[in-house]
């Protein structure tokens, strides 16, 4: 008798642990098994159409330096990309320092849905104070493990989802678990001021941009880490060139901005004084470059010169980013992003850069959905270390 209990005590004992550990396999592979899934929804978005595949279109390689010396180690493209960036802060002028701790006002706070909204007031650059909503999420534990996004546009509310639709990023994003933070900047930022800017209005964004950076990643929840940012046309540019310049953005989506110059699109309007044509207060009339309207200020030169916008696509490498194109970024843009491709190549890293289409400008709930996935994969995921 005594021996039967035995065995019964020992076959439970076999049978619970045989469970606890089959349900820990199947813990340990939850995450991972949606990992897989979402890399499966976004996969093809990182294959060019097969008309563009390998074209590199008329651009100047980033793989050679501006002296035409080939860049041939990993360690010849950190010099690259060091030179290309210092050309580009010349030309555009140099940032102030960025404030890694700006201080931040929280001027009113609300529960809605999931989470909580803050609308805070920060410098998005000294002497420009700026106003926001950051959207913390009721699951962020204040352990430095949540991934987050900046999100830039016009203004602040329409991110937030408090007016229009369909670009609502930081609204659907804070709701599947990212902190976010939607700012806004109406107009371009003129540091220190219009009359006498030092800085090409849309670098100056970027730097708003890095500003604001710190200030998602000063929060507790937040992993500095694992902070993206995405904004829809003028917000596709500021985020651009923001997360080209500032590499402490982790990944990026850049939603129908124009990624770059092209003088038969008349909202990829880079020649205008709120981006890089500022040469002064006296704006030139705004529309396409004519003999009548010519082009301006730096924006004039980088034509001249031969420079365009895929040079500082490259600087993102390895760091992924999404174009989200409609009618601007149409797939022939590939041939300028092929060029990030080769970079992402030669440093050992595949799959870093990808393209969604849809044919008009305005963003719609299935181009947002793959924006979403995107940010899902790389930064929820945690996939950023994965070659």
């Amino acid at each position: 008798m005594k021996h039967l209990i035995s065995c019964g005590i020992v076959s439970l004992f076999l049978l619970f642990s045989v469970s606890f550990v089959w349900s820990g396999e199947k813990a340990d592979r939850a995450p991972l098994d949606a990992k897989k899934e979402l890399w499966k929804q976004i996969a093809p978005f990182f294959e060019p159409p097969n008309e563009f595949k390998g074209d590199l279109g008329n651009y100047k390689t980033p793989l050679r330096f501006y002296d035409r010396r080939p860049v041939k180690t990993p360690a010849d493209w950190q010099a690259r990309r060091q030179e290309i960036l210092k050309t580009w802060h010349a030309m555009m002028g140099e940032w102030p320092p960025v404030n890694e701790h700006p201080k931040v006002e929280y001027l009113k706070q609300e529960h809605r849905d999931n989470f909580t909204q803050y609308t805070v007031r920060f410098d998005i650059a000294p002497g420009h104070p700026n106003t926001g909503y950051l959207l913390v999420p009721d699951d962020a534990k204040p352990d430095h493990k949540t991934p987050a996004v900046l999100v830039v546009y016009y203004d602040p509310e329409t991110g937030a989802g408090l007016k229009g639709k369909d670009r609502d990023f930081a609204l659907a994003l804070a709701k599947r678990g990212f902190v976010t933070l939607s700012v806004g900047h109406d107009y371009s930022l003129y540091y220190p001021n219009r009359e006498k800017a030092e800085i090409q209005p849309l670098s100056a964004l970027a730097y708003g941009a890095a500003n604001a950076f710190h200030v998602l990643a000063n929060r507790k929840e937040v992993d500095p880490e694992r902070i993206g940012i995405v904004g829809h046309s003028y917000g596709g540019k500021w985020a651009m060139f923001a997360s080209c310049l500032y590499d402490k953005f982790a990944c990026a989506a850049w939603s129908d901005g124009g990624i770059v110059f092209d003088e038969s699109r008349p909202s990829v309007n880079y020649w205008e004084p709120w981006y890089l044509g500022y040469e002064g207060p006296d704006f030139r009339k705004r529309g396409l470059p004519t003999k009548e309207n010519p082009r301006t200020g730096l924006y004039k030169q980088l034509v001249k010169d031969g420079y365009d916008l895929h040079e500082l696509h490259a600087l993102m490498a390895p760091r992924p980013f999404l174009v989200s194109g409609g009618a601007e970024d149409r797939p022939k843009q590939w041939r300028a992003l092929n060029h990030s491709v080769a970079v992402n190549r030669f440093l050992g890293y595949d799959n870093r850069v990808a393209m969604t289409n849809r044919e008009k400008h305005a963003p719609n709930p299935e181009s947002n959905e793959q924006m979403y996935q995107f940010f899902e994969y790389w930064l929820k995921a945690n996939a950023l270390n994965k070659k």
